[in-house]
Formats: structure tokens, C-alpha cells, sequence
């Protein structure tokens, strides 16, 4: 890929151990290409030629994943790949202390049990009916206008506003949390350095924000996510402050970033191309099975795995504490793992992703991931069964841990029915 201008950093020296053919100058947080989109600026990385791979010198130095294969083996395999350091640069990762998302099994899998508890496919059916009250209220509020913003308008609500609820917190709070969160999965600075403290930061801003709200909650009956975590038990005792903190804040962050950025790549999408949308009207069924095509298809999350020891792994050397980026993106987009894989298609077979990740960590939000997208479509469909995107504009991608978009108007009625009749 070529250089992006202005690079971030100045770029980290090639270890003795990097072949320099495996060297490619990408910078996971200013893509070359983005503003076309941030699914085509990943993609564009994964030629014929490029190896499984690849090193770049941005972000602190550190490897690249570029084949389905081998991101989905990365991820399950934490005796190999630890999850001691998730996050890039490295400078940022290791200031990240959310739980139990930085450890590795066997430590890892009590507090993942305590996640599972609130989050399993049970529980989340048991919150459809506000799940949908929600959407509702949103679209109905702006359904007769014949335009929104939808960033603004609807993918900032209404996974916030679940979520808020479920976790018994004021819908007010939202705009800090949504503030901290994107310091932590798109971090400001030009360096590492930098990047590393921004991160901090807003870490440390989670931490205080549940510090008060743990205390309260402790010892309670009440049946939100905070309470039930908060007074679980690891070996049948009370878990340390520590780790109650770091828990309660990875599930603040994971409930208010990613669903919110996933709905606008999909609306975009949507609003291109009619004759998805009319497919999935036309059939109930193929609608709710379509979730996991569009998970595949619109991946937003490139987290990193560290190497837990000196290996030979796909052709080259790897050494104890080198860091691999896992763009899922490469995974879903990948014609040798989706044939036809640019096309969104809602009666696809056979679907491969690592939108969820893989192995012990895969995300414990995933079922109320699924049900936020399958009412989205069902409602909003019922209400604005065409729309496009707004005439002239042009949507702005992000790139991160966590990639976002902003600037998605969305047209219906009168004005959706001349875009189309203009194609």
C-alpha cells in the first residue's frame, strides 16, 4: 500500500527477525484509501501476493494478519497468541486493564462465565420487548420528516439506550461514555506515546465513572448487569476491586461503540442497493436469518494478539511479545472464505467471519448484537420500507480498534423515489 501523508509516527526500525519483503506500510488508524471506505482501504491490502503476514513500521511496529485463516487460528489460540496485550500501539495496550478481556485461559474463564451471565441468548430474549419499544419510539420520531441523520438521529440512541437500561444507568451519562470509548478504541496523539496516554485516560475515566456506582450496587438484589456482576463470585468468594472495575467498565465500553458504528456501515450499504432491501421486505424469514450475512459482511473491530513465545509461524520468525493486528475485516471479505464476498447476500450458505472474534474470548455481547440488528431492520423496514443516501453527500470513515463512520443522511419518500428513478 502506498505511504499515507501525513503518517501519524515516524515509523518503528524493522527488527533483525522481519524479512524486509515482508515489510508494507499500512497504519491501522489512517488507512490509505478511507475516504472510499474503510472496508476498501482493508481490502486493498489483501492481494494474490501478499503474504499471510505482513509487518508495518506504524503504530509502534507490529505484524498484520491478512488471510481468514489465519486471523480465525490467532484468535483461538491463546497458548500461542495472548491476550496480554490487545490493543495498538503497544504503548496504548498496556495501559489497557479491562476485564477479562487482557487475560488467557485458565485465569480468564470465571470472569467470562460472570459476563455469560447476563449476556447469554436467555437473558437477551428476555429484553426483546424493550429492545423493540426502543427502535420504535426512534423511527416513529423521525419517519414522517422523510430524513434523518442516522448516526445522530438513531445508531447513537439506540444501542445506547438498551444498553443504559439494562444496565440501570441514566440515559444522560451517555455522551461521557460515548466520549471515553472513543478515546479508548480510536485514541488521539500522533505518536504512540500519545496514543498510549489518550487511552489511559479514558480507562482510567471508566474507572471513576463505576467506581460509585459498584459501591452502590453492592450487596444489592437488583437484577441490571452492574448488580448481577458486581456481586458475583470467582472460587465462591468476592472478586478484587480490581477486577470488578475492569469488568464493569468492558462492558460499558462494548455496549457503546460497536453496534453504534456496525448500523451505520449497514444502513449505508442498504441505502445503495434497493434491491437488498426489497429482498429482505419480502420475506420475514430470510430478514431474521440475515443478521449473520451482515455482521460478515460489515466487520468494524481490528484488535491484536501478542506472541506468547519465540515460534516459526507462516513462513517467518516470531518472537515473545511481537503484536499482530486481526483486521476481521479480511476474514468476512475474503473470496477464499465467502465467494462473492463484496455481495451482501441475506440466503448465503456456509457464512465465515471473525466478526465475533474466535476461541475463549469470542464476544459475549453477540446475541444482543443479533437481536438490536433484527429489530432494526424489522422496524425500520415496516415504516420506510425505500430510502437512499442523501443526494451529494459523502460519508466519512474512521479507522481504530473500532473503525466508525460519520455523516449518513438518509432520504425517504418523494426524495428516495426521484434518487431511484435517477439510477
Amino acid at each position: 500500500m502506498a505511504t499515507v501523508a501525513p503518517v501519524k509516527d515516524p515509523g518503528a526500525p524493522k527488527p533483525d527477525h522481519v524479512p524486509a519483503d515482508r515489510v508494507y506500510d499500512v497504519d491501522m488508524y489512517a488507512l490509505d484509501g478511507i475516504e472510499e471506505g474503510f472496508h476498501e482501504a482493508w481490502k486493498a491490502l489483501q492481494k494474490p501476493d501478499t503474504p499471510s503476514l505482513v509487518w508495518t513500521p506504524r503504530t509502534g511496529g507490529h505484524w498484520i494478519a491478512t488471510r481468514g485463516a489465519v486471523i480465525q487460528e490467532i484468535y483461538s489460540n491463546p497458548d500461542r497468541f495472548s491476550s496480554e496485550i490487545i490493543f495498538l500501539p503497544r504503548e496504548a495496550g498496556e495501559k489497557y486493564a479491562m476485564v477479562p478481556t487482557r487475560m488467557d485461559p485458565p485465569e480468564h474463564g470465571p470472569y467470562r462465565k460472570i459476563l455469560d451471565k447476563g449476556l447469554n441468548l436467555a437473558q437477551i430474549r428476555k429484553v426483546e420487548e424493550h429492545v423493540r419499544s426502543v427502535a420504535i419510539e426512534l423511527i416513529e420520531g423521525f419517519a414522517a420528516q422523510g430524513e434523518c441523520l442516522f448516526e445522530r438521529d438513531y445508531a447513537r440512541i439506540f444501542p445506547v439506550k438498551v444498553f443504559m437500561a439494562m444496565c440501570d444507568l441514566p440515559m444522560e451519562d451517555a455522551p461521557k461514555l460515548a466520549e471515553l470509548a472513543e478515546q479508548m478504541t480510536r485514541p488521539a496523539g500522533n505518536t504512540p506515546a500519545e496514543m498510549g496516554a489518550s487511552l489511559d485516560a479514558a480507562n482510567q475515566g471508566f474507572f471513576a465513572y463505576v467506581e460509585p456506582i459498584i459501591a452502590a450496587r453492592a450487596g444489592g438484589q437488583g437484577d441490571d448487569l452492574i448488580t448481577v456482576m458486581v456481586n458475583s463470585r470467582i472460587d465462591d468468594r468476592p472478586m478484587d476491586h480490581d477486577k470488578v472495575l475492569g469488568l464493569i467498565s468492558l462492558l460499558l465500553l462494548g455496549g457503546l461503540d460497536t453496534v453504534v458504528n456496525f448500523l451505520c456501515f449497514m444502513m449505508i450499504y442498504l441505502a445503495q442497493h434497493p434491491e437488498k432491501v426489497e429482498e429482505l421486505r419480502s420475506d420475514p424469514v430470510k430478514l431474521m436469518r440475515s443478521a449473520e450475512e451482515m455482521f460478515r459482511r460489515f466487520p468494524v473491530v481490528s484488535d491484536a494478539r501478542m506472541v506468547a513465545h519465540d515460534m516459526s509461524y507462516q513462513g517467518v520468525e516470531l518472537k515473545r511479545g511481537d503484536l499482530i493486528l486481526l483486521p476481521t475485516a479480511l476474514h468476512g471479505l475474503e473470496e477464499a472464505s465467502n465467494p462473492d464476498a463484496w455481495d451482501l447476500d441475506p440466503g448465503r450458505k456456509g457464512i465465515a467471519h471473525s466478526t465475533f472474534g474466535a476461541g475463549p474470548h469470542r464476544c459475549a455481547g453477540m446475541h444482543l448484537a443479533r437481536m438490536e440488528v433484527i429489530v432494526t431492520l424489522q422496524e425500520w423496514l415496516k415504516r420506510i420500507p425505500d430510502f437512499g443516501l442523501k443526494p451529494g453527500s459523502k460519508p466519512t470513515y474512521r479507522a481504530g480498534i473500532i473503525a466508525a463512520v460519520d455523516n449518513v443522511p438518509l432520504v425517504w419518500g418523494n426524495d428516495a423515489q426521484l434518487l431511484f428513478a435517477s439510477k
